[in-house]
């Protein structure tokens, strides 16, 4: 029984991720929940009470993955500069990814305030990420310029996502540019 509901739950989460990257926060509908799933609807409140619940499970389950990916691509990287590029890099490249598209789609919902804390902690285990990078680089506010780069980096995501003119790869090659050399390119 706990196999099969674990299986469920995982399920829901699954058609969570699809309706949030094909139509955003939306989509994400109890009844289109169950037909993805093909449970009732009183089902899928058996799992979660509320859609703020889902999203904040897919939070819990999707970001430290996806912060996961982030960290080994810096890992990877002896200097400074190089962890500095591989944090943009990484996160441009998951863009495509369900789990990022989910992410992006939850952090533009209206949620409670729990759910909104759990995401804006997340955000600020990423930027945490980077500023040691920052301070070996030389800057002698280095949170303050990780969440300046962090903004570089979802305005980049914002930009790859909305199918922009330029090439998703050009949109990464100025974002790492920006934030390695700014505005002098």
């Amino acid at each position: 029984m706990a196999e099969h509901r674990s299986m469920q739950r995982a399920a829901l989460l699954d058609a969570a991720r699809a309706l949030l990257s094909e139509g955003g926060t939306e989509a994400l509908t109890f009844p289109a929940l169950a037909e993805r799933t093909g449970l009732a609807r009183s089902s899928v409140y058996e799992y979660f009470r509320s859609r703020a619940a889902v999203v904040e499970e897919l939070c819990e389950v999707d970001f430290p993955l996806w912060a996961a990916e982030v960290a080994a691509a810096m890992e990877r990287e002896t200097s400074a500069e190089g962890k500095v590029e591989a944090y943009v890099r990484r996160q441009l490249a998951l863009v495509g990814d369900r789990r990022h598209r989910a992410v992006v789609a939850i952090s533009a919902s209206e949620l409670d305030a729990g759910a909104r804390e759990k995401i804006r902690a997340a955000h600020g285990g990423l930027v945490a990420m980077i500023v040691e990078a920052l301070g070996e680089l030389g800057h002698e506010q280095p949170r303050l310029a990780a969440m300046l780069l962090q903004g570089v980096v979802d305005a980049a995501v914002r930009r790859i996502e909305l199918g922009a003119a330029e090439d998703p790869g050009v949109v990464t090659d100025t974002a790492v540019a920006m934030v390695l050399r700014g505005v002098t390119g």
